[in-house]
């Protein structure tokens, strides 16, 4: 959201449409009503989104790329107009995203691409991509596992070095070490726009311009931004960015890959088979250009229509709101957690001036985060629970585990307040039996 752009606030009419297209936010959890504040793990899908799902299967499902009938015709000019709906979403021409089964796949595309680049493949063309000792990849502390291990793999393979940016105590980057870390011996920098545990929003504008002055490449983890904020992948910047349709309202099983046109082309192909040739002789293949060129085998279909039809329906309320909503749920939320006696709030608390989403992560000494969100679910609250994916960050924050509870377009602020109210209840549960 621009500076300049104050967002209308949603109006209690508003929501109560927008949780109308939910019917699962009525479900009862043991006799009380549900509070989902799971939304960063997996999105609910409203209506709109089955619906898209369903018509498609009933009336156009076919093949496509491949056969030469009308429902073939309809099936791909469907899967291709999605594409176009969810790459102007992320802010990518269509030829310029790749559908993948989740955004774990989309970055280790990347990842495999490179290695191929650099083990010889791609010609001439690849060459811009080839790696080996002496190189260097550079991450950040705050990682998810699926936006780390794929470069770990890809040093290993190549003989490059895998370096990463610290946090400090309270989960904020450590940017006064950029300089050092980021050099010229850096040929990627991936990292995550949002952070999956502590909600902040990361500084990209200063990190790809030390990456562009380098001349290193840049990948964007966007799965918890595109869902929550207004993304556009050209004009961040950034060389690839990776999104998650489930965590966007989309189906599961669908994913996306956004990348520069002249990179794409320039990569060899990370999975192979039908579907992503031109030539195929008993000696070698030639590759269709991009994306197709990384879309082997029989594609998600009805996932990825399914996936335009959510980005149509956050267009509808227009992303901009939908991020300010979600910061006032995220202030409340933070400011609420800050007043309850032994919680510890990981990474920025209430009077931190850093820009976030409507998530937040806790740690309760002495109770364990999984014992905490039984004793949540049985109140009706669906939080999250464990690491997140997100190891040496917990490890780095001194926890093992923690309990997040995350927002979405659909939340409201009685749902955050349940929450707060409940919290204290399991926390003297627990205590009393100490």
């Amino acid at each position: 959201m621009s500076e300049t752009t104050v967002a209308a606030p949603m109006t209690s009419q508003e929501i109560d449409a927008i949780r109308a297209a939910f019917p699962i936010l009525s479900e009862r959890i043991g006799g009380s009503p549900l509070v989902y504040l799971d939304w960063g793990a997996t999105g609910q899908r409203p209506l709109a989104v089955l619906d898209a799902e369903r018509d498609f299967a009933l009336h156009r499902n076919a093949a496509v790329h491949r056969g030469a009938h009308t429902l073939a015709a309809e099936a791909t000019e469907e899967f291709e107009q999605a594409r176009a709906t969810v790459a102007g979403f992320l802010g990518a021409a269509p030829d310029e995203l790749v559908w993948t089964s989740n955004a774990t796949e989309a970055i280790n595309l990347v990842a495999y691409a490179i290695g191929n680049a650099s083990a010889g493949r791609g010609g001439a063309a690849a060459e811009r991509f080839r790696i080996g000792p002496g190189d260097e990849l550079l991450v950040t502390e705050l990682e998810h596992h699926a936006n780390l291990v794929p470069w770990q793999e890809l040093a290993a393979r190549t003989g490059a070095t895998l370096r990463f940016i610290p946090v400090d105590d309270a989960g904020a980057l450590v940017l006064d070490e950029l300089d050092a870390l980021l050099t010229e011996r850096t040929r990627l920098v991936a990292f995550s726009h949002v952070s999956n545990v502590l909600g902040t929003i990361q500084p990209v504008d200063r990190i790809v311009a030390r990456a562009r002055e380098v001349g290193a490449l840049t990948l964007l983890d966007a799965c918890q931004s595109a869902p929550h904020l207004p993304v556009d992948a050209r004009a961040l910047g950034v060389d690839f960015a990776a999104a998650s349709g489930h965590k966007m309202l989309g189906p599961t099983g669908i994913g996306a890959l956004v990348g520069r046109r002249e990179l794409l082309e320039a990569l060899p192909p990370f999975l192979t088979g039908g579907s992503m040739i031109t030539t195929v002789t008993m000696e070698a293949s030639e590759y269709l250009p991009p994306p197709h060129r990384f879309e082997a085998g029989t594609q998600r279909i009805s996932q990825a229509i399914g996936l335009a039809a959510a980005v149509r329906w956050l267009e509808a309320i227009g992303m901009d709101r939908v991020a300010a909503h979600e910061a006032e749920l995220g202030r409340r939320l933070v400011d609420g957690l800050a007043a309850i006696d032994g919680v510890r709030i990981l990474g920025p608390g209430p009077d931190a001036d850093v820009a976030r989403v409507g998530l937040a992560a806790i740690d309760v000494p002495g109770i364990h985060a999984h014992d905490l969100g039984q004793a949540l679910d049985a109140r009706g609250i669906a939080v999250r629970v464990g690491h997140h994916c997100a190891q040496p960050l917990h490890r780095r924050l001194g926890v093992t585990a923690s309990t997040r509870a995350s927002t979405h377009v659909a939340t409201t602020a009685d749902e955050v307040d349940v929450y707060l109210a409940e919290l204290p209840e399991a926390i003297a549960f627990f205590r009393s039996l100490a």
